[in-house]
């Protein structure tokens, strides 16, 4: 039972609604999903940073990658585990703003780089002789400081928007962490600018990264058909069967979640948490995974790794 907060710098998470019960059997997946994510990442950026075939533009962009779905699982998973295995439902106010606005963050810089990994893709298959004198180090770090701030911009005001409003009735947020929607409902006052705001940044910066991203796609199809041999097509397809999956694995946990958000009205909360906190694990869990398996530079390094010899 969650105690009644009359400090209006205290909030309860509920952790998953109609499964409290059920937390610490539901812990060991989200523990393991989290495990496997925190160690692939991990020894992605380690094989990236020590094999030098793989100093190249893609890889550089799948470094950020890595780094992003790490900072995004440790910004959430620590705290939902408390819940799970120690009941620990407690969050400050300033923590709660601290966590969502990191969340915000790094969901936008994910999608800004998924796009430029896209470019990267675009220009490989569409301009190879110009690929090396196009995405230089120097262009590089320039898209990964652009994403950056783009990704921070629209993050900024959440907080602010979010601090200026009273919570005069429940503090209890019915989510396992500090997601933008359960903290204005808990708001008693008009919240109109908050419901728009965060339909803005979903559709200006989710919707148009993933509307360039298959126009990228659709421009590396054309090229790659018009390719003479059925050879070169299956190779040029391979070289963008990484980046694809990689898009699959993060954008359809996002549109599944805000379909059910929107439109299944009759599906039961607990349905609707598990989807969020999907979205948040699954990616960084098979980032590494579908890289891993499919560039042979890397799976050869990671073979390499685990055998235990010096390289």
């Amino acid at each position: 039972m969650i105690p009644a907060c009359s400090d209006p710098s205290v909030f309860f998470l509920t952790g998953i609604p109609g499964l409290e019960a059920l937390h610490l059997w539901i812990s060991i997946p989200f523990c393991s999903m989290f495990s496997v994510a925190l160690l692939g990442n991990c020894i992605l950026l380690y094989v990236i940073k020590t094999e030098p075939s793989l100093h190249k533009p893609m890889f550089y962009f799948l470094a950020m990658l890595a780094v992003i779905n790490l900072l995004l699982s440790t910004t959430t998973m620590p705290k939902i585990l408390s819940i799970f295995w120690f009941n620990s439902r407690e969050i400050s106010f300033n923590a709660c703003l601290v966590q969502m606005f990191f969340l915000q963050l790094f969901c936008t810089l994910e999608s800004a780089v998924l796009l430029a990994m896209a470019f990267d893709r675009y220009v490989a298959i569409c301009n190879p002789l110009r690929y090396a004198t196009i995405l230089t180090n120097s262009v590089i770090a320039k898209i990964g400081l652009a994403a950056l701030a783009r990704a921070v911009l629209p993050a900024v005001p959440l907080p602010f928007l979010l601090r200026r409003l009273p919570y005069c009735g429940s503090h209890v947020i019915s989510h396992c962490y500090c997601e933008h929607m359960a903290v204005v409902k808990l708001a008693c006052a008009d919240t109109r600018f908050n419901n728009v705001y965060g339909i803005i940044i979903t559709v200006f910066i989710a919707g148009l990264d993933l509307m360039f991203i298959v126009l990228s796609y659709v421009k590396i199809l054309r090229a790659v058909l018009s390719l003479a041999s059925k050879e070169e097509q299956l190779k040029a397809f391979g070289t963008c069967g990484s980046h694809f999956c990689a898009i699959l694995v993060s954008y359809i946990p996002v549109v599944l979640s805000s379909t059910v958000h929107r439109f299944g009205r009759h599906v039961t909360p607990h349905v609707h948490i598990l989807l969020a906190n999907f979205y948040l694990l699954f990616p960084p869990m098979m980032n590494p995974i579908v890289y891993g398996v499919k560039t042979k530079q890397i799976r050869d390094r990671v073979h390499l790794l685990f055998r235990g010899k010096n390289f």
